[in-house]
C-alpha cells in the first residue's frame, strides 16, 4: 500500500476555545482540554476511506444526517472529546452514572478537598413534582427560601470548620471528609466518543434533567459541540432534541384520534388502563402522551 501523510483533523472553531473556562452554576466550570476527529472523520469512517476523499460538502452534510437519523452510530465513535469538569458531589453522581466515558476524578485521599460548596439562592427551591418521584415542580416561597438559603450557608461553613479541625488534629484526609455535603465541588478529566456524549446530552439536556446537570449539558451542546462538530449538531437537533419518538400504543392512538371519535378514543384508553373511567385519573403512560399530543395541537380525549 502507498504511504501517504495524514494530516490530525482540526477545527478552528475549537481550537479557539481549547483550555477556555466556561463557568457553570456557582463555582463550577467545563473546559475543552483535547478532541479527536470532526464532521468529515465520521464521513470518512462511514465510507471505509482514506484522505479527503471526493464527495462534496452538501454530500457530507446529507450522510451525517443519514446517519444519526437511522441509527448508524458506529462512524460516530471515531469521534472524541476530552472535558476538564467542575461538579458539585450531587451532580457529578448523575453525570458519572454515564459509564461509556473515561474518567480521571480529584482525589480527596490524596488532596485537600475543594473549599467551594454550591450554595441555592433563596428563590430557586424547587418543589418535589406530585406525579414524578426523581423531580421538581414549582419553587419554595420567598420568605422560606430565605431562610433554608441562610441555615445551608450556616451549615456549609461549620462542615468547612469540622473538616479542617480533622486535618490540623492529623487525621488522614480519606476519613476526615466523610462528612463533607454533596454541594462540595470535584474536577474530573472526562474523555468520552461522540455517540455516548450525544447520548448524554439527549438525556441531560432535556427539560425534565436535574436543572444543575442540565446546565452543565447545555454549554457543552451549545457551545463545544456545535463548534466541534456542527453537521452533527444540527442533525442531533433534528433527529433527536427535538424530536418526538411514538410507541406502538401511541401510534394506534394517534390512528384513533385521526378519526376524530373521541368516543372510540377514550375507549381505546379505558381499555389499556390509561383512563380511570370513574375519576377521570391518567395513568403515567397516559400523561406522556398527552404531553406529546399537546405539542402536536392536539387536545387529550375528554
Amino acid at each position: 500500500m502507498k504511504e501517504t501523510q495524514i494530516k490530525r483533523a482540526s477545527v478552528p472553531a475549537l481550537e479557539s476555545i481549547l483550555g477556555r473556562v466556561f463557568p457553570v452554576l456557582d463555582h463550577g466550570h467545563v473546559r475543552v482540554i483535547d478532541y479527536m476527529g470532526d464532521d468529515a472523520a465520521i464521513v470518512q469512517a462511514a465510507r471505509v476511506s482514506y484522505g479527503a476523499g471526493t464527495k462534496q460538502v452538501h454530500e457530507d452534510r446529507g450522510l451525517i444526517r443519514y446517519l444519526l437519523r437511522n441509527a448508524h452510530t458506529t462512524p460516530f465513535e471515531m469521534c472524541m472529546l476530552k472535558l476538564h469538569v467542575r461538579v458539585p458531589m450531587d451532580c457529578w453522581r448523575q453525570w458519572i452514572r454515564h459509564r461509556t466515558a473515561s474518567v480521571n476524578e480529584y482525589s480527596t485521599r490524596y488532596s485537600e478537598a475543594i473549599a467551594d460548596q454550591q450554595a441555592t439562592l433563596p428563590g430557586a427551591w424547587r418543589l418535589q413534582a406530585a406525579q414524578n418521584k426523581q423531580g421538581s415542580e414549582g419553587f419554595l416561597e420567598a420568605a422560606k427560601g430565605r431562610e433554608l438559603s441562610a441555615a445551608e450557608a450556616g451549615f456549609h461553613e461549620s462542615a468547612r470548620e469540622l473538616y479542617q479541625s480533622r486535618l490540623a488534629c492529623g487525621v488522614a484526609r480519606e476519613q476526615a471528609r466523610k462528612d463533607l455535603p454533596l454541594s462540595t465541588y470535584t474536577e474530573a478529566y472526562w474523555a468520552i466518543d461522540l455517540h455516548n456524549l450525544l447520548h448524554f446530552l439527549q438525556l441531560r439536556m432535556d427539560s425534565h434533567a436535574q436543572y444543575e446537570i442540565r446546565q452543565f449539558a447545555t454549554l457543552i451542546g451549545e457551545e463545544i459541540v456545535a463548534r466541534w462538530v456542527p453537521f452533527v449538531w444540527e442533525a442531533f437537533k433534528d433527529y433527536r432534541m427535538n424530536a418526538m419518538r411514538l410507541s406502538g400504543l401511541e401510534t394506534e392512538l394517534m390512528k384513533v384520534l385521526i378519526n376524530r371519535d373521541d368516543a372510540a378514543a377514550k375507549a381505546w384508553l379505558v381499555e389499556r388502563g390509561w383512563l380511570n373511567p370513574q375519576n377521570g385519573k391518567k395513568s403515567r403512560e397516559a400523561q406522556e402522551v398527552e404531553a406529546k399530543l399537546e405539542a402536536l395541537g392536539l387536545k387529550f380525549p375528554a
